[in-house]
């Protein structure tokens, strides 16, 4: 369930005509794919095999009677398909960086995804694009030999490059509807027209038939909005 700050998102199954285009960057490993799919489907993927360039899914959702189709890129973590997922980059409104909070370097290697996403991106560029920072693997969260980055660590990360951030499940589902529905929150009111946000894309979208990944398996108001 969402928090009552974006209780007004819901599912929704009937055909939009408006679109929100979000790209996942972050380290094979970290769970992006497994995060997505808990998003989409409400459901725990294990058995999955790593992405090579881009998978699309899709959601639609319901924000203020306004119908929107979310396009999930799940990108490749891994440095030799960084050329294939170029094309992915472009017309997005929202970037998801996720690190795995059990693995201190996924944290360091998010400046080496945003200069991907800069290098990349700048064809779309605008002050209107926001970005989520989602330490993933928050289920491992209590437990201080497996924990290698502290939420802390990931809060001030998420405050000096001006990111919402959340501490994320893929395994229990913890926050992964808050997290997207406050950066859909977040990209609806930096619109003073939010019908202005949108790209209408009539191209037919893709449907993944098969899950797979590429790894194996509170609020306080400051400059990163950290949850």
């Amino acid at each position: 369930m969402l928090n009552n700050t974006h209780s007004n998102i819901k599912s929704s199954s009937s055909v939009p005509s408006n679109l929100l285009k979000i790209i996942v960057l972050g380290d094979s490993g970290v769970g992006k794919t497994a995060l997505l799919y808990q998003y989409v489907e409400n459901k725990f993927i294990q058995a999955y095999r790593a992405t090579i360039g881009a998978d699309l899914l899709t959601k639609v959702v319901t924000v203020e009677n306004n119908k929107i189709q979310l396009q999930l890129w799940d990108t490749a973590g891994q440095e030799r398909y960084d050329a294939l997922s170029t094309g992915y980059y472009r017309g997005v409104d929202g970037c998801v960086f996720v690190y795995d909070i059990t693995n201190k370097a996924s944290l360091e290697h998010i400046d080496q995804w945003r200069q991907s996403f800069y290098k990349y991106a700048t064809d779309t560029w605008t002050s209107e694009l926001k970005f989520l920072l989602l330490g993933n693997k928050s289920d491992f969260g209590d437990d201080a030999q497996k924990r290698q980055v502290s939420r802390t660590e990931g809060e001030k990360y998420a405050e000096t490059n001006n990111m919402l951030f959340f501490e994320t499940s893929a395994v229990n589902g913890m926050n992964i509807n808050q997290a997207f529905g406050a950066l859909i929150h977040e990209l609806i009111q930096t619109q003073k027209n939010p019908s202005s946000l949108f790209h209408f894309d009539p191209a037919p979208t893709i449907q993944l038939a098969q899950p797979h990944s590429d790894h194996n398996s509170s609020s306080r108001n400051v400059t990163c909005k950290c949850y």
